[in-house]
């Protein structure tokens, strides 16, 4: 069993990700006026939303198939004529 980092990640990002939404709907809108008026922690937060997402969906994958769908000690071995 290897170690996987696509979970923890995933959870990171998944968490950072719905508390930036949350303080940008939150904090004063004058802190925006430098950036010309965009909410640039929603737009971060949904990016991080979406990477986090992606880094789960990817765990959940289980890349490379684990040994007892690789068995192929049932198959018969076959001769090849020519």
């Amino acid at each position: 069993m290897g170690l996987d980092a696509k979970l923890p990640i995933g959870l990171l990002f998944m968490i950072f990700g719905a508390l930036l939404p949350v303080y940008g709907f939150t904090s004063d809108a004058g802190i925006y006026a430098k950036s010309l008026g965009i909410d640039i922690h929603l737009r971060w937060g949904a990016l991080m939303l979406l990477f986090g997402l992606a880094m789960l969906l990817l765990a959940r994958r289980r890349w490379p198939p684990s040994e007892e769908t690789t068995d192929f000690t049932d198959i018969p071995v076959t001769s090849c004529r020519h």
